[in-house]
């Protein structure tokens, strides 16, 4: 029996993990951190973070990690990273931070004053574009670093994501995978390749080609674990680091989802639905499919930006007593809280949650609503109410979806810590009218990136033996199509319609917050 191991990193927004996983996909050993502060903000809406923060947390975790498994630890033959989207780093030409990392959470605006040349802006409004190329650019922090912090900007020599500042503090080399570009950088998903001036996007990001980092596919070799690097983290020098792809994209894999008719739900702190195709197939006009470590194939989403920390919301501010007892009952207070979303009807008895606490850049003034309260309504509503909001923004993400890609999802995946509920599962199943799928562990991310580095090593030919090697269906949640029948109509009829009917009152509400001095 082989007893290769690889060591995989995931980084995520709130916590950090190392685990070591074998080529059945099993998880032997975990060492997980939650983050004390994930993010701090200078200014309403801004989010960053030391840079050096994450790699002192996963040296943490691999030091913990090597002491849990003991003489195994030798048996490590590759290691890999997956992290968070979108979180951006400047470093200088020696490869040291400029400045603290912007986290993807960060809504900070560029004021994108100069225009564009005008026969971009002629292109653009050609195709009616042009708001969201605006909303684009305005969205994207190199355009506000460049606006904000010119000497700093002009200083930089990479701008990186915050995957390539890892895979630079573990190998000593500034480079990253197509699979790890997503984020508001000049890169053509489509094409796996920087933009070039020929893309009418390029002209959307001002990041000249000095400030590009090399971008490599995954199963790439990126180097081998530096002799600092091992000091650091105690993984032997000059162990392989093996490119793999973002932290969703390697959820992805690691629910087996590389073929058109499955998709695969990330029930995290960022909520997704990610669909696997073998064209490029944009899920909205504007919005990259962005590249799946699978050579060849894209994995476009839905996303609910402020997804399961709004469960994270819900402990604070109204689940004291489960958290309370969870403690002297040896449980999570979400196991508690789970335990009774059985108690309440499909539809909450008429309550309606619309989850968009964060606002993105297809939604630039979504607000967060709860609508339909009576007196039969507790706190035990709002709760589910949150789940069923937030599957009703993946399912409509799915039916849109399946419509521009003309295919039709059967199976559905999950992952991510609200899979681990029986309870969400089976809503889940219901809402979609599909069965959904537990694999062996909910930490999918950690299998599909080792996944990669034992492809890469020749333990499988190709990604459909390394599915069927590594991952193993645990429980299937068949759904309730005369509940299904209840969530279609209610999705169709009442929540795709309320955004739109409440858009107008935000307008208003906002504009007088600021009149009188009282916008936050």
């Amino acid at each position: 029996m082989d007893n290769s191991l690889v060591l995989a990193f995931d980084i995520g927004t709130q916590s950090a993990r190392a685990v070591l996983v074998d080529p059945r996909g099993n998880i032997l050993y975990i060492a997980q951190k939650q983050y004390e502060q994930p993010y701090y903000s200078l200014n309403p809406g801004w989010a960053e973070q030391r840079p050096d923060f994450y790699w002192e947390i996963i040296c943490e975790c691999a030091n913990r990690l090597r002491e849990q498994a003991g003489e195994r630890w030798k048996d490590i033959i590759a290691v890999t990273v997956a992290t968070i989207r979108a979180t951006n780093i400047c470093l200088d030409e020696n490869g040291k931070p400029l400045r603290d990392a912007i986290v993807w959470l960060d809504n900070r605006q560029a004021k994108c004053e100069k225009k564009l040349p005008l026969h971009m802006r002629a292109l653009f409004k050609a195709i009616n574009m042009d708001s969201t190329v605006m909303l684009q650019r305005k969205a994207s922090f190199c355009n506000w670093l460049e606006e904000n912090e010119p000497e700093m900007w002009n200083k930089t020599k990479y701008f990186v994501l915050l995957s390539g500042y890892m895979n630079y503090k573990l190998c000593g080399k500034i480079v990253d995978t197509d699979a790890s570009c997503c984020g508001r950088i000049p890169f053509d998903n489509k094409t796996r390749t920087w933009m070039t001036k020929s893309n009418p996007a390029s002209c959307v990001f001002n990041v000249k080609n000095s400030q590009r980092f090399e971008i490599v596919k995954p199963e790439t070799v990126l180097g081998g674990i530096t002799a600092e690097a091992s000091l650091a983290t105690g993984i032997p020098e000059g162990t392989p680091l093996i490119a793999t792809g973002s932290d969703k994209n390697c959820e992805t894999l690691g629910l087996s989802v590389i073929s058109d008719d499955k998709a695969a739900i990330s029930f995290g702190t960022t909520a997704t639905i990610e669909f696997s195709t073998s064209t490029y197939v944009e899920p909205e006009p504007f919005m990259p499919a962005y590249c799946s470590v699978v050579d060849g194939r894209w994995n476009p989403e839905k996303e609910v930006l402020r997804g399961y920390w709004l469960i994270s919301w819900f402990k604070r501010e109204f689940a004291a007593k489960e958290v309370m007892d969870a403690e002297s009952q040896k449980a999570s207070p979400e196991e508690l809280l789970n335990e009774r979303l059985k108690e309440i009807p499909a539809g909450c008895n008429g309550l309606l949650l619309q989850p968009y606490f964060t606002a993105d850049t297809n939604m630039p003034f979504a607000k967060g609503a709860i609508i339909g309260f009576s007196d039969v309504h507790t706190r035990i509503h709002v709760y589910r109410a949150i789940i069923e909001g937030i599957n009703y923004c993946l399912y409509s993400g799915m039916k849109k979806m399946e419509k521009r890609a003309k295919t039709k999802i059967k199976t559905l995946y999950v992952a991510g810590g609200g899979s681990q509920s029986a309870e969400i599962c089976q809503i889940t199943a219901d809402m979609f009218g599909i069965p959904v799928v537990r694999t062996q562990t909910h930490e999918a991310c950690g299998v599909g990136s080792a996944m990669v580095a034992f492809k890469a090593l020749g333990f499988f030919k190709d990604y459909e033996e390394a599915c069927a090697g590594m991952v193993h269906e645990r429980n299937r949640f068949e759904p309730d199509m005369q509940v299904h029948k209840f969530y279609d109509e209610m999705s169709e009829q009442v929540f795709d319609k309320v955004f739109d009917k409440l858009l107008p009152l935000y307008h208003i509400s906002d504009r007088k917050c600021k009149k009188y001095g009282l916008m936050r």
